[in-house]
């Protein structure tokens, strides 16, 4: 079961995000669209928020379908991913990254589900796996979901797994992040006035 974000474990997060390093996996909690009772986004959300702080979008889960696992996220300075596990296509078969832009050339643009975010897609390989990413562009960010599937039933599994995932906009969760703190944190510093913090 996913926590929702609360004040201590959010300042938490705001706190491991501005600190993360290559190479750290920041958590293993599901980065949940909606989780405990104030269906607020997990804490897995805020991190990849402050990793990228020009992304308007930020991905997280829905669902965890049957036959998948959380396998862990990883946040840093400019770029976030998590991973999907799955009993039939094998370890991290399905990654998703946030990054602030990421090249679509040889991808073919399809209508997307989502508002506001382009969809492209790109196939490299059939066989003896199957290969490609998912790109939806938006605007400050691009998310793609990798994928590399072994089991003999490509389509079904893909469509699974990207369906259990969502996105959360980021004027969303700074509400989100303000209100549950009280009004004492924000997911991005607040813009300074003119004068504001000037030497007297």
């Amino acid at each position: 079961m996913t926590r929702p974000v609360v004040p201590t474990l959010l300042a938490t997060a705001l706190l491991v995000a501005g600190c993360t390093s290559e190479g750290t996996s920041v958590s293993t909690e599901v980065p949940a669209c909606a989780a405990g009772d104030g269906a607020t986004a997990a804490n897995g959300v805020v991190l990849m928020a402050q990793s990228v702080p020009t992304a308007s979008w930020l991905p997280c889960v829905e669902n965890v379908p049957v036959g998948w696992t959380f396998a862990g996220l990883d946040a840093r300075s400019g770029s976030a991913r998590f991973w999907l596990d799955s009993d039939r296509d094998g370890m991290r078969a399905i990654e998703v990254r946030l990054t602030g832009g990421c090249d679509t050339r040889g991808a073919t643009e399809i209508p997307s589900e989502l508002d506001d975010l382009r969809r492209f897609e790109r196939v490299t390989q059939v066989s003896p796996q199957y290969l490609g990413r998912r790109y939806y562009v938006f605007d400050g960010g691009c998310l793609t979901v990798v994928f590399t599937l072994s089991g003999d039933n490509r389509g079904e599994p893909l469509a699974l797994a990207t369906q259990s995932l969502g996105v959360v906009s980021r004027e969303d969760l700074a509400t989100q992040v303000h209100d549950a703190s009280g009004g004492r944190l924000f997911l991005d510093p607040p813009a300074r006035t003119e004068g504001e913090g000037d030497p007297p």
